[in-house]
Protein backbone atom coordinates (compact mmCIF):
# COMPACT_ATOMS: atom_id res chain seq x y z
CA UNK A 1 0.00 0.00 0.00
CA UNK A 2 1.27 3.45 -0.93
CA UNK A 3 1.97 5.50 2.20
CA UNK A 4 3.61 8.59 0.71
CA UNK A 5 3.13 10.25 -2.68
CA UNK A 6 5.77 12.61 -4.09
CA UNK A 7 4.91 14.86 -7.02
CA UNK A 8 7.39 16.60 -9.29
CA UNK A 9 7.30 20.19 -8.08
CA UNK A 10 8.08 21.79 -11.45
CA UNK A 11 5.41 19.96 -13.44
CA UNK A 12 2.72 20.23 -10.78
CA UNK A 13 3.34 23.94 -10.38
CA UNK A 14 2.86 24.34 -14.14
CA UNK A 15 -0.34 22.28 -13.91
CA UNK A 16 -1.67 24.46 -11.11
CA UNK A 17 -0.94 27.65 -13.05
CA UNK A 18 -2.70 26.19 -16.11
CA UNK A 19 -5.78 25.32 -14.08
CA UNK A 20 -5.90 28.71 -12.39
CA UNK A 21 -5.72 30.57 -15.68
CA UNK A 22 -8.28 28.32 -17.39
CA UNK A 23 -11.26 29.73 -15.51
CA UNK A 24 -12.86 26.26 -15.30
CA UNK A 25 -15.02 25.42 -12.29
CA UNK A 26 -14.19 21.74 -12.75
CA UNK A 27 -11.71 19.61 -14.65
CA UNK A 28 -10.80 15.92 -14.58
CA UNK A 29 -7.73 14.19 -15.96
CA UNK A 30 -5.13 11.46 -15.55
CA UNK A 31 -2.25 11.14 -13.12
CA UNK A 32 0.91 9.88 -14.86
CA UNK A 33 3.50 8.41 -12.52
CA UNK A 34 4.67 5.27 -10.81
CA UNK A 35 3.72 3.14 -7.82
CA UNK A 36 6.85 1.62 -6.27
CA UNK A 37 6.33 -1.52 -4.19
CA UNK A 38 9.94 -1.65 -2.90
CA UNK A 39 9.61 1.87 -1.47
CA UNK A 40 5.86 1.85 -0.66
CA UNK A 41 5.72 5.20 -2.42
CA UNK A 42 3.95 6.77 -5.31
CA UNK A 43 5.58 9.21 -7.71
CA UNK A 44 3.64 11.72 -9.80
CA UNK A 45 5.30 12.92 -13.01
CA UNK A 46 2.54 15.04 -14.55
CA UNK A 47 -1.20 15.65 -14.83
CA UNK A 48 -2.84 15.18 -18.23
CA UNK A 49 -6.33 16.71 -18.71
CA UNK A 50 -8.97 14.60 -20.42
CA UNK A 51 -9.99 16.30 -23.70
CA UNK A 52 -13.56 17.09 -24.72
CA UNK A 53 -15.57 14.19 -26.10
CA UNK A 54 -16.68 13.68 -29.69
CA UNK A 55 -19.62 16.02 -29.13
CA UNK A 56 -17.30 18.77 -27.90
CA UNK A 57 -18.51 18.51 -24.31
CA UNK A 58 -16.10 18.55 -21.33
CA UNK A 59 -15.50 15.30 -19.48
CA UNK A 60 -16.39 16.93 -16.16
CA UNK A 61 -18.89 19.60 -15.10
CA UNK A 62 -20.59 20.93 -11.98
CA UNK A 63 -24.34 20.40 -11.66
CA UNK A 64 -26.83 21.74 -9.16
CA UNK A 65 -28.36 19.40 -6.60
CA UNK A 66 -32.11 18.85 -6.31
CA UNK A 67 -32.29 20.95 -3.15
CA UNK A 68 -30.81 23.92 -5.00
CA UNK A 69 -33.37 23.65 -7.79
CA UNK A 70 -36.30 23.52 -5.36
CA UNK A 71 -35.16 26.59 -3.45
CA UNK A 72 -34.75 28.58 -6.67
CA UNK A 73 -32.37 31.50 -6.98
CA UNK A 74 -32.33 32.64 -3.37
CA UNK A 75 -28.66 31.62 -3.04
CA UNK A 76 -25.64 33.33 -4.50
CA UNK A 77 -23.56 31.72 -7.26
CA UNK A 78 -20.77 30.70 -4.88
CA UNK A 79 -23.27 29.06 -2.50
CA UNK A 80 -24.86 27.11 -5.35
CA UNK A 81 -21.48 25.86 -6.51
CA UNK A 82 -20.54 24.77 -3.00
CA UNK A 83 -23.74 22.72 -2.76
CA UNK A 84 -23.30 21.14 -6.20
CA UNK A 85 -21.86 17.81 -7.31
CA UNK A 86 -19.67 16.60 -10.17
CA UNK A 87 -20.98 15.05 -13.36
CA UNK A 88 -18.19 12.98 -14.94
CA UNK A 89 -18.23 11.08 -18.22
CA UNK A 90 -16.53 8.02 -16.74
CA UNK A 91 -16.48 6.06 -19.99
CA UNK A 92 -14.73 8.88 -21.83
CA UNK A 93 -12.13 9.29 -19.07
CA UNK A 94 -11.51 5.51 -19.14
CA UNK A 95 -11.06 5.58 -22.93
CA UNK A 96 -8.59 8.43 -22.55
CA UNK A 97 -6.66 6.36 -20.00
CA UNK A 98 -6.60 3.35 -22.34
CA UNK A 99 -5.08 5.33 -25.19
CA UNK A 100 -2.62 7.26 -23.01
CA UNK A 101 -1.31 4.04 -21.43
CA UNK A 102 -0.17 2.93 -24.90
CA UNK A 103 2.05 5.99 -25.11
CA UNK A 104 3.86 5.29 -21.85
CA UNK A 105 7.13 3.38 -21.50
CA UNK A 106 8.56 1.27 -18.70
CA UNK A 107 8.30 2.63 -15.16
CA UNK A 108 5.39 4.90 -16.14
CA UNK A 109 1.67 4.21 -15.74
CA UNK A 110 -1.68 5.87 -15.42
CA UNK A 111 -1.73 5.69 -11.62
CA UNK A 112 -4.96 7.56 -10.94
CA UNK A 113 -7.20 10.53 -11.55
CA UNK A 114 -6.99 14.20 -10.59
CA UNK A 115 -9.87 16.61 -10.23
CA UNK A 116 -9.93 20.42 -10.06
CA UNK A 117 -13.02 21.44 -8.08
CA UNK A 118 -14.08 23.16 -4.88
CA UNK A 119 -13.68 21.38 -1.58
CA UNK A 120 -17.40 21.01 -0.94
CA UNK A 121 -18.18 19.71 -4.43
CA UNK A 122 -15.45 17.13 -3.99
CA UNK A 123 -17.01 15.85 -0.76
CA UNK A 124 -20.40 15.61 -2.45
CA UNK A 125 -18.99 13.48 -5.29
CA UNK A 126 -16.88 10.77 -3.63
CA UNK A 127 -18.87 7.85 -5.10
CA UNK A 128 -18.69 9.30 -8.62
CA UNK A 129 -14.96 9.88 -8.26
CA UNK A 130 -14.40 6.31 -7.02
CA UNK A 131 -16.30 4.95 -10.02
CA UNK A 132 -14.15 7.07 -12.32
CA UNK A 133 -10.93 5.84 -10.72
CA UNK A 134 -12.08 2.23 -10.97
CA UNK A 135 -12.97 2.65 -14.65
CA UNK A 136 -9.52 4.09 -15.34
CA UNK A 137 -7.84 1.20 -13.50
CA UNK A 138 -9.72 -1.36 -15.60
CA UNK A 139 -8.97 0.45 -18.87
CA UNK A 140 -5.26 0.96 -18.09
CA UNK A 141 -4.16 -1.88 -15.77
CA UNK A 142 -0.74 -1.85 -14.14
CA UNK A 143 0.89 -5.10 -15.24
CA UNK A 144 3.78 -5.08 -12.79
CA UNK A 145 2.80 -5.88 -9.22
CA UNK A 146 -0.55 -6.67 -7.69
CA UNK A 147 -1.88 -3.17 -7.15
CA UNK A 148 -5.44 -2.93 -5.79
CA UNK A 149 -5.31 0.84 -5.36
CA UNK A 150 -5.00 4.02 -7.41
CA UNK A 151 -4.41 7.66 -6.54
CA UNK A 152 -7.05 10.38 -6.42
CA UNK A 153 -5.52 13.88 -6.35
CA UNK A 154 -7.76 16.80 -5.50
CA UNK A 155 -6.68 20.34 -6.36
CA UNK A 156 -9.06 22.67 -4.57
CA UNK A 157 -9.43 26.28 -5.65
CA UNK A 158 -11.63 27.22 -2.68
CA UNK A 159 -9.55 27.08 -0.54
CA UNK A 160 -6.36 26.53 -2.66
CA UNK A 161 -4.64 23.29 -1.62
CA UNK A 162 -3.47 19.86 -2.84
CA UNK A 163 -4.60 16.60 -1.23
CA UNK A 164 -4.01 12.98 -2.23
CA UNK A 165 -6.02 9.88 -1.36
CA UNK A 166 -5.78 6.15 -2.00
CA UNK A 167 -8.79 4.70 -3.78
CA UNK A 168 -9.16 0.99 -3.01
CA UNK A 169 -10.32 -1.13 -5.96
CA UNK A 170 -10.92 -4.52 -4.37
CA UNK A 171 -13.72 -3.40 -2.09
CA UNK A 172 -17.21 -2.33 -3.13
CA UNK A 173 -17.42 1.38 -3.85
CA UNK A 174 -18.37 3.28 -0.70
CA UNK A 175 -17.25 6.48 0.95
CA UNK A 176 -14.74 4.44 2.97
CA UNK A 177 -12.99 3.32 -0.26
CA UNK A 178 -11.04 6.59 -0.19
CA UNK A 179 -8.24 6.85 2.35
CA UNK A 180 -5.95 9.83 2.90
CA UNK A 181 -2.19 9.54 2.34
CA UNK A 182 0.75 11.90 2.73
CA UNK A 183 1.45 14.12 -0.25
CA UNK A 184 4.44 16.33 -0.88
CA UNK A 185 6.34 17.85 -3.75
CA UNK A 186 9.99 17.41 -4.64
CA UNK A 187 12.44 16.69 -7.45
CA UNK A 188 11.19 13.53 -9.08
CA UNK A 189 11.98 13.64 -12.80
CA UNK A 190 15.51 15.00 -12.40
CA UNK A 191 16.50 12.00 -10.25
CA UNK A 192 15.31 9.29 -12.66
CA UNK A 193 17.73 6.66 -14.03
CA UNK A 194 17.39 5.64 -17.71
CA UNK A 195 17.52 2.07 -19.05
CA UNK A 196 17.18 0.77 -22.62
CA UNK A 197 16.79 -2.73 -24.06
CA UNK A 198 16.60 -4.07 -27.63
CA UNK A 199 14.68 -7.31 -27.36
CA UNK A 200 14.75 -9.80 -30.26
CA UNK A 201 12.14 -12.54 -30.11
CA UNK A 202 10.40 -15.23 -32.12
CA UNK A 203 7.26 -16.99 -30.93
CA UNK A 204 5.96 -20.07 -32.74
CA UNK A 205 2.31 -20.69 -31.94
CA UNK A 206 0.39 -23.75 -33.20
CA UNK A 207 -2.94 -23.29 -35.00
CA UNK A 208 -5.34 -26.03 -33.90
CA UNK A 209 -8.73 -26.78 -35.46
CA UNK A 210 -10.09 -28.04 -32.15
CA UNK A 211 -10.41 -24.51 -30.79
CA UNK A 212 -13.61 -22.56 -31.13
CA UNK A 213 -13.83 -20.19 -34.06
CA UNK A 214 -13.55 -17.13 -31.80
CA UNK A 215 -10.32 -18.49 -30.33
CA UNK A 216 -8.80 -19.39 -33.70
CA UNK A 217 -8.52 -15.89 -35.12
CA UNK A 218 -5.10 -14.35 -35.57
CA UNK A 219 -5.70 -11.79 -32.83
CA UNK A 220 -6.87 -14.42 -30.32
CA UNK A 221 -3.89 -16.70 -30.96
CA UNK A 222 -1.48 -13.77 -30.68
CA UNK A 223 -3.07 -12.53 -27.48
CA UNK A 224 -2.73 -16.00 -25.98
CA UNK A 225 0.89 -16.25 -27.15
CA UNK A 226 1.82 -12.89 -25.64
CA UNK A 227 0.22 -13.78 -22.31
CA UNK A 228 2.12 -17.08 -22.12
CA UNK A 229 5.38 -15.35 -23.10
CA UNK A 230 5.15 -13.35 -19.87
CA UNK A 231 6.23 -16.47 -17.96
CA UNK A 232 9.36 -16.84 -20.09
CA UNK A 233 10.23 -13.18 -19.62
CA UNK A 234 9.91 -13.44 -15.85
CA UNK A 235 12.51 -16.20 -15.81
CA UNK A 236 15.03 -14.30 -17.94
CA UNK A 237 18.25 -13.02 -16.38
CA UNK A 238 19.48 -9.50 -17.08
CA UNK A 239 22.86 -8.09 -18.00
CA UNK A 240 23.18 -4.33 -17.46
CA UNK A 241 26.17 -2.54 -18.99
CA UNK A 242 27.86 -5.92 -19.46
CA UNK A 243 27.40 -7.07 -15.85
CA UNK A 244 25.06 -9.83 -14.69
CA UNK A 245 22.60 -8.51 -12.11
CA UNK A 246 22.91 -10.48 -8.87
CA UNK A 247 21.86 -7.95 -6.21
CA UNK A 248 19.22 -5.34 -5.50
CA UNK A 249 21.48 -2.35 -5.01
CA UNK A 250 20.30 1.02 -6.39
CA UNK A 251 21.93 2.34 -9.55
CA UNK A 252 24.21 5.31 -8.88
CA UNK A 253 25.38 6.45 -12.32
CA UNK A 254 23.37 8.90 -14.45
CA UNK A 255 24.28 7.62 -17.93
CA UNK A 256 21.98 5.57 -20.16
CA UNK A 257 22.17 1.91 -19.12
CA UNK A 258 21.96 -0.87 -21.70
CA UNK A 259 19.99 -3.97 -20.70
CA UNK A 260 20.24 -7.41 -22.28
CA UNK A 261 17.91 -10.29 -21.39
CA UNK A 262 19.28 -13.85 -21.22
CA UNK A 263 17.06 -16.91 -21.47
CA UNK A 264 17.88 -20.49 -20.38
CA UNK A 265 18.88 -22.93 -23.12
CA UNK A 266 15.97 -24.89 -24.59
CA UNK A 267 16.63 -28.53 -25.40
CA UNK A 268 13.61 -28.83 -27.71
CA UNK A 269 13.07 -26.59 -30.70
CA UNK A 270 9.77 -24.69 -30.20
CA UNK A 271 8.76 -25.25 -33.84
CA UNK A 272 9.29 -29.02 -33.55
CA UNK A 273 7.39 -29.15 -30.27
CA UNK A 274 4.52 -27.14 -31.76
CA UNK A 275 4.31 -29.38 -34.82
CA UNK A 276 4.29 -32.54 -32.66
CA UNK A 277 1.00 -31.55 -31.06
CA UNK A 278 -2.18 -33.20 -32.21
CA UNK A 279 -4.70 -31.52 -34.50
CA UNK A 280 -2.24 -28.88 -35.71
CA UNK A 281 -3.41 -27.13 -38.86
CA UNK A 282 -0.62 -24.59 -39.09
CA UNK A 283 1.99 -22.50 -37.35
CA UNK A 284 1.94 -18.81 -36.47
CA UNK A 285 5.42 -17.26 -36.45
CA UNK A 286 5.50 -13.99 -34.52
CA UNK A 287 8.89 -12.30 -34.30
CA UNK A 288 10.91 -9.14 -34.57
CA UNK A 289 12.63 -6.55 -32.37
CA UNK A 290 11.17 -4.38 -29.62
CA UNK A 291 12.96 -1.32 -28.25
CA UNK A 292 12.11 -0.64 -24.61
CA UNK A 293 12.87 2.26 -22.30
CA UNK A 294 12.28 2.41 -18.56
CA UNK A 295 12.86 4.99 -15.85
CA UNK A 296 13.84 4.23 -12.28
CA UNK A 297 13.91 6.36 -9.14
CA UNK A 298 17.43 6.60 -7.77
CA UNK A 299 16.33 4.94 -4.51
CA UNK A 300 14.75 1.91 -6.17
CA UNK A 301 16.76 -1.33 -6.61
CA UNK A 302 18.10 -2.07 -10.08
CA UNK A 303 16.01 -5.28 -10.21
CA UNK A 304 12.96 -3.05 -10.46
CA UNK A 305 14.31 -1.62 -13.72
CA UNK A 306 14.60 -5.17 -15.10
CA UNK A 307 11.01 -5.94 -14.10
CA UNK A 308 9.81 -2.68 -15.67
CA UNK A 309 11.65 -3.49 -18.91
CA UNK A 310 10.00 -6.90 -19.12
CA UNK A 311 6.50 -5.56 -18.56
CA UNK A 312 7.09 -2.71 -21.00
CA UNK A 313 7.91 -5.29 -23.68
CA UNK A 314 4.66 -7.13 -22.99
CA UNK A 315 2.62 -3.92 -22.90
CA UNK A 316 4.20 -2.77 -26.17
CA UNK A 317 3.24 -6.00 -27.94
CA UNK A 318 -0.27 -5.87 -26.51
CA UNK A 319 -0.67 -2.23 -27.52
CA UNK A 320 0.31 -2.97 -31.13
CA UNK A 321 -2.16 -5.83 -31.27
CA UNK A 322 -4.89 -3.61 -29.77
CA UNK A 323 -4.22 -0.97 -32.43
CA UNK A 324 -4.69 -3.54 -35.21
CA UNK A 325 -7.87 -4.87 -33.61
CA UNK A 326 -9.27 -1.36 -33.12
CA UNK A 327 -8.58 -0.59 -36.77
CA UNK A 328 -10.30 -3.83 -37.84
CA UNK A 329 -13.35 -3.04 -35.69
CA UNK A 330 -13.58 0.42 -37.22
CA UNK A 331 -13.42 -1.06 -40.73
CA UNK A 332 -16.19 -3.54 -39.94
CA UNK A 333 -18.34 -0.85 -38.32
CA UNK A 334 -17.94 1.39 -41.35
CA UNK A 335 -18.89 -1.47 -43.69
CA UNK A 336 -21.93 -2.35 -41.58
CA UNK A 337 -23.20 1.16 -42.17
CA UNK A 338 -22.63 0.85 -45.93
CA UNK A 339 -24.58 -0.76 -48.74
CA UNK A 340 -25.57 -4.40 -49.14
CA UNK A 341 -22.77 -4.88 -51.68
CA UNK A 342 -20.29 -3.62 -49.10
CA UNK A 343 -21.66 -6.14 -46.59
CA UNK A 344 -21.18 -8.98 -49.09
CA UNK A 345 -17.65 -7.76 -49.77
CA UNK A 346 -16.99 -7.74 -46.03
CA UNK A 347 -17.89 -11.41 -45.78
CA UNK A 348 -15.32 -12.32 -48.42
CA UNK A 349 -12.58 -9.87 -47.34
CA UNK A 350 -12.15 -9.91 -43.57
CA UNK A 351 -9.43 -7.86 -41.84
CA UNK A 352 -6.35 -9.99 -41.30
CA UNK A 353 -6.66 -9.84 -37.50
CA UNK A 354 -10.18 -11.34 -37.77
CA UNK A 355 -9.25 -14.28 -40.01
CA UNK A 356 -9.87 -17.81 -38.74
CA UNK A 357 -6.45 -19.26 -39.43
CA UNK A 358 -7.16 -22.99 -39.35
CA UNK A 359 -9.44 -22.59 -42.38
CA UNK A 360 -6.67 -21.02 -44.47
CA UNK A 361 -4.53 -23.00 -46.90
CA UNK A 362 -2.11 -20.23 -47.77
CA UNK A 363 0.57 -18.16 -46.09
CA UNK A 364 -0.66 -15.01 -44.32
CA UNK A 365 1.61 -12.09 -43.42
CA UNK A 366 0.88 -9.16 -41.08
CA UNK A 367 3.21 -6.31 -40.11
CA UNK A 368 2.78 -4.79 -36.66
CA UNK A 369 2.98 -1.02 -36.06
CA UNK A 370 6.49 0.15 -35.21
CA UNK A 371 7.36 2.07 -32.06
CA UNK A 372 8.55 5.68 -32.20
CA UNK A 373 9.82 7.58 -29.15
CA UNK A 374 9.02 11.27 -28.56
CA UNK A 375 10.71 13.61 -26.05
CA UNK A 376 8.25 14.45 -23.28
CA UNK A 377 9.65 15.95 -20.08
CA UNK A 378 13.38 16.66 -20.09
CA UNK A 379 15.23 13.45 -20.99
CA UNK A 380 12.12 11.30 -20.61
CA UNK A 381 10.47 9.72 -23.64
CA UNK A 382 6.94 8.68 -24.35
CA UNK A 383 6.06 6.61 -27.41
CA UNK A 384 3.54 6.09 -30.15
CA UNK A 385 2.99 3.52 -32.90
CA UNK A 386 2.99 3.99 -36.65
CA UNK A 387 1.27 1.81 -39.20
CA UNK A 388 3.23 1.22 -42.45
CA UNK A 389 0.96 3.69 -44.28
CA UNK A 390 1.14 6.45 -41.63
CA UNK A 391 3.49 9.42 -41.28
CA UNK A 392 4.93 11.26 -38.30
CA UNK A 393 2.10 13.79 -38.53
CA UNK A 394 -0.15 11.20 -36.88
CA UNK A 395 2.15 11.14 -33.86
CA UNK A 396 2.10 14.92 -33.59
CA UNK A 397 -1.69 14.88 -33.53
CA UNK A 398 -1.76 12.22 -30.82
CA UNK A 399 0.64 14.22 -28.64
CA UNK A 400 -1.65 17.24 -28.79
CA UNK A 401 -4.95 15.39 -28.35
CA UNK A 402 -4.01 12.77 -25.78
CA UNK A 403 -1.07 14.18 -23.83
CA UNK A 404 -2.02 17.89 -24.00
CA UNK A 405 1.43 18.69 -25.39
CA UNK A 406 2.50 21.31 -27.82
CA UNK A 407 2.87 19.77 -31.26
CA UNK A 408 6.50 18.66 -31.76
CA UNK A 409 7.98 20.79 -34.51
CA UNK A 410 11.32 19.04 -35.03
CA UNK A 411 10.83 15.45 -36.20
CA UNK A 412 14.59 14.87 -35.93
CA UNK A 413 14.16 14.68 -32.15
CA UNK A 414 12.04 11.54 -32.55
CA UNK A 415 13.93 8.34 -31.76
CA UNK A 416 13.13 5.56 -34.25
CA UNK A 417 15.22 2.49 -33.39
CA UNK A 418 12.79 -0.04 -34.87
CA UNK A 419 13.65 -0.03 -38.56
CA UNK A 420 11.52 -3.13 -39.00
CA UNK A 421 8.50 -3.64 -36.76
CA UNK A 422 7.53 -7.09 -35.42
CA UNK A 423 5.59 -9.17 -37.93
CA UNK A 424 3.37 -12.24 -38.07
CA UNK A 425 3.46 -15.06 -40.61
CA UNK A 426 0.95 -17.92 -40.55
CA UNK A 427 2.03 -21.10 -42.32
CA UNK A 428 -0.50 -23.62 -43.60
CA UNK A 429 -0.81 -27.25 -42.52
CA UNK A 430 1.32 -28.55 -45.39
CA UNK A 431 4.27 -26.37 -44.38
CA UNK A 432 4.04 -27.65 -40.81
CA UNK A 433 3.07 -31.34 -40.90
CA UNK A 434 5.93 -32.26 -43.28
CA UNK A 435 9.04 -30.28 -42.32
CA UNK A 436 10.96 -29.34 -45.42
CA UNK A 437 8.04 -30.43 -47.61
CA UNK A 438 8.39 -27.45 -49.90
CA UNK A 439 12.05 -28.25 -50.46
CA UNK A 440 11.26 -31.87 -51.24
CA UNK A 441 8.51 -30.80 -53.61
CA UNK A 442 10.77 -28.38 -55.36
CA UNK A 443 13.45 -31.06 -55.61
CA UNK A 444 10.95 -33.46 -57.17
CA UNK A 445 9.79 -30.82 -59.61
CA UNK A 446 13.41 -30.08 -60.42
CA UNK A 447 14.05 -33.73 -61.14
CA UNK A 448 10.96 -33.91 -63.34
CA UNK A 449 12.13 -30.87 -65.25
CA UNK A 450 15.56 -32.40 -65.67
CA UNK A 451 14.01 -35.59 -66.95
CA UNK A 452 12.11 -33.62 -69.58
CA UNK A 453 15.24 -31.90 -70.93
CA UNK A 454 17.11 -33.23 -74.07
CA UNK A 455 20.27 -34.02 -72.09
CA UNK A 456 18.22 -36.05 -69.66
CA UNK A 457 16.60 -37.94 -72.57
CA UNK A 458 20.03 -38.82 -73.99
CA UNK A 459 21.16 -40.01 -70.57
CA UNK A 460 18.04 -42.13 -70.25
CA UNK A 461 18.62 -43.63 -73.74
CA UNK A 462 22.20 -44.48 -72.93
CA UNK A 463 21.04 -46.14 -69.69
CA UNK A 464 18.51 -48.23 -71.65
CA UNK A 465 21.04 -49.30 -74.30
CA UNK A 466 23.62 -50.23 -71.69
CA UNK A 467 21.04 -52.21 -69.76
CA UNK A 468 19.89 -54.13 -72.91
CA UNK A 469 23.48 -54.95 -73.98
CA UNK A 470 24.26 -56.25 -70.54
CA UNK A 471 21.25 -58.53 -70.54
CA UNK A 472 22.17 -60.01 -73.97
CA UNK A 473 25.76 -60.62 -72.90
CA UNK A 474 24.61 -62.37 -69.73
CA UNK A 475 22.29 -64.65 -71.68
CA UNK A 476 25.06 -65.56 -74.20
CA UNK A 477 27.49 -66.40 -71.42
CA UNK A 478 24.88 -68.58 -69.75
CA UNK A 479 24.19 -70.48 -73.00
CA UNK A 480 27.93 -70.98 -73.64
CA UNK A 481 28.36 -72.35 -70.15
CA UNK A 482 25.51 -74.84 -70.66
CA UNK A 483 26.87 -75.93 -74.05
CA UNK A 484 30.41 -76.45 -72.74
CA UNK A 485 29.08 -78.40 -69.81
CA UNK A 486 27.08 -80.66 -72.12
CA UNK A 487 30.20 -81.38 -74.29
CA UNK A 488 32.34 -82.28 -71.27
CA UNK A 489 29.66 -84.65 -69.99
CA UNK A 490 29.48 -86.60 -73.35
CA UNK A 491 33.25 -86.96 -73.59
CA UNK A 492 33.42 -88.39 -70.11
Amino acid sequence: MVKVVVGDENQLKLAEDRLTQSGFTAQVGLVIGKLSSPLDRGFVFDLVPTPTNDAGEPACSVVETKDDKKKGGSKSKSQVLDASTLLIDTDWVAEHARQVSRMLVGGMNVVGVYVWVSDTSFKNSTITLCQTVKGVAEAAPILEGDWDERLLIHISYSPRRWTCRNCMLSSSITSSSIRPCDFKMGKVLSSMQRFRCIYNFELRLPISHERESTASTLSAILRYGISTHVKELRGAKAVIDGKLITNDEPCTTDSLHEVELLFPFQECDPATEACSQKNVDGLLVFGGSVCSFTYLNNKEPVSQAVADIKFDIVRSLQSRLDILCDEADQELAAEDEGTEEASQDRLSHKPVSKLVLHSLRKTCHLAFPRRVFIPWLGDIYICDYLQPSETLEVIKDHCVELMSMQAPTDASTFFQPEVEAPSVISKSFWDVSVPGNSNNSSSSKSREADDASPESSNRQLRKTVNFSFGMVAAVLILLMSILLGFVFVRKS
